[in-house]
This record gives C-alpha cells, sequence and structure tokens, in this order.
C-alpha cells in the first residue's frame, strides 16, 4: 500500500469535496433539473482521482504529453455535474461557466458531450456502455505502445446491463491490466433499491469469476479510496474497484433517499443543504 494522508492533507482533500458539493447543488438548482444524488456520491472519488492520482492536463493539446494522459469515463453520465464541477477546479474551464449547466447552447450538457468540452474523452450516458468504450480505450494504448490508465466510472444499477458483462469478459481474456474500473455502490437507482428492482448480488465475487482483480472500499474514506487507485495502478488484470457509497452523501434530507436520483433542489431546499455544507 501507499503512504496515507496525514490529518491535515485530508482536511484540505475533504474541504475541496465540500466545495464541489455546493457547485452540484447549485448548479443543478440554478438548471431545475439534473441527478444530485449520484453526483454527490462520486464526488470524493472524482476529486482524489483528479487531483492526486490521474495523468490529466487542463491545457489539453497544447501539452506534448497529452497523448500520454490518462483516459476518464464517466459511464454514468448522468452524474455529469460532478464531472464538470471537478474539471473547472481542475482548470479546465472557468468556475462562473458552471452555472450555464444544461442551458441551450451551453458546453455543460446534461450528458458529459465530446465534442462540446475539453476534457471529456468520450460521449457518454446511455448505461452499460462505457465499459466496452473502456476496453477500446486500453487496446488502443496497448498497440500504441502509450503507458496510460483507463478510468472507468459505472453505477451499481448500471451492472444490470448485459453489455457489462460481455466487456468485464474482453477485458479479462485481453488481460486490460491498463484499465481500472470503479462501481459506485450506493445500492440504489431511479426505482428504488438494486436489490429490489434486480439484485446483482455479489459483485466483488461476479468480477472475480471473470477473470478480475477486485478491491473493495469505503467511497468516502479519502486514504481507503487513494490507496485503491494506486494500487490497481500496479495489477496484472484488469481491476475493480467496489466503492461502497452514500446517494445524496453530505446533505441529511437526500442520504440514501432515491427521490433525490434525478431532482432539482428548490430554494428552500438548497438554503438547508448548503448550510449542511458549511
Amino acid at each position: 500500500m501507499n503512504t496515507k494522508f496525514s490529518e491535515t492533507e485530508i482536511k484540505e482533500i475533504e474541504k475541496v469535496s465540500k466545495k464541489l458539493r455546493r457547485e452540484i447543488l447549485e448548479m443543478i438548482h440554478n438548471a431545475k433539473s439534473g441527478h444530485p444524488g449520484g453526483s454527490l456520491s462520486c464526488i470524493d472519488i472524482l476529486n482524489v482521482l483528479y487531483t492526486k492520482c490521474m495523468k490529466h492536463y487542463p491545457e489539453c493539446e497544447k501539452n506534448p504529453d497529452y497523448k500520454n494522459r490518462d483516459r476518464f469515463i464517466l459511464s454514468k453520465g448522468h452524474a455529469s455535474a460532478a464531472l464538470y464541477a471537478v474539471l473547472s477546479h481542475c482548470g479546465y474551464f472557468k468556475e462562473d461557466e458552471l452555472m450555464t449547466f444544461r442551458k441551450f447552447g451551453s458546453r455543460l450538457q446534461g450528458h458529459p458531450c465530446c465534442n462540446k468540452l475539453n476534457g471529456i474523452e468520450v460521449s457518454t450516458g446511455s448505461l452499460g456502455q462505457g465499459l466496452s468504450i473502456g476496453c477500446g480505450m486500453a487496446l488502443g494504448l496497448r498497440l500504441d505502445n502509450i503507458k496510460s490508465k483507463v478510468y472507468v466510472y459505472m453505477g451499481d444499477g448500471e451492472l444490470e446491463e448485459g453489455n457489462v458483462w460481455e466487456a468485464a469478459m474482453n477485458a479479462s481474456h485481453n488481460k486490460l491490466n491498463n484499465l481500472i474500473a470503479f462501481v459506485d455502490r450506493n445500492r440504489l437507482q431511479i426505482d428504488g433499491s438494486t436489490e429490489k428492482v434486480k439484485s446483482i448480488g455479489n459483485i466483488n465475487e461476479k468480477f472475480k469469476a471473470f477473470g478480475w482483480n477486485t478491491l473493495e472500499i469505503d467511497g468516502h474514506n479519502i486514504n481507503e479510496i487513494y490507496e485503491a487507485i494506486e494500487q490497481a495502478k500496479q495489477s496484472d488484470k484488469p481491476v475493480v474497484i467496489i466503492a461502497n457509497t452514500i446517494k445524496g452523501k453530505g446533505i441529511s434530507f437526500m442520504e440514501n433517499n432515491p427521490n433525490w436520483h434525478g431532482k432539482a433542489p428548490n430554494d428552500e431546499e438548497l438554503k438547508l443543504a448548503l448550510q449542511e455544507l458549511k
């Protein structure tokens, strides 16, 4: 395992996560549409990944090392508000553009669009397809002899899609050790509990049966997130990091509440939420 962060470093990272959570809520409130629950559950992982673990370049094509960047695919594209907040924080665009989220003509589409914004590798949102795209990218990097990683972020409800398991088989067959997947295991989807909608069982054992290495973490524990990513980089197989998270994390009335899957907070709800994030 890699060296853990100090308590001071953890507080600084958590401070950034709080800022990003505020921005997510403000964006969705301003747009009067969006997906707060799954955006809030994944933001700690995206924060650590982009600020501490992943090679990426906000200046994009101007950087001579751009082709050697790591690739990130937000397969659960409806959580785009989280990705935009992180990209803005990392310098891909100015913070004030966040308030154009989901507006007509905005670069910040409801689902990430690679033709609109630097930092978006592929347009996503049709659930179940991100891992297959990730397999293709990982194979392409190998053919070009580029030693970069491909990260794919999936929701747990998304694992009900058969295409995910075809991709899992493909990744194992091709020994794609440059592919790292996350599963946002918040146990909720738009219609309620993942176990009631269509039970996906033991995700860890399923991926192991397909020939993957697996890691299971608390998706809100900064050290666990960091250590899992750094460990996954050393794997000789594709790796899935199963992150146990809380849908709506950080807002008491949103946590573990499926009603906040795709609902924008009104003025009073935003005010209450922002007070909790002070």
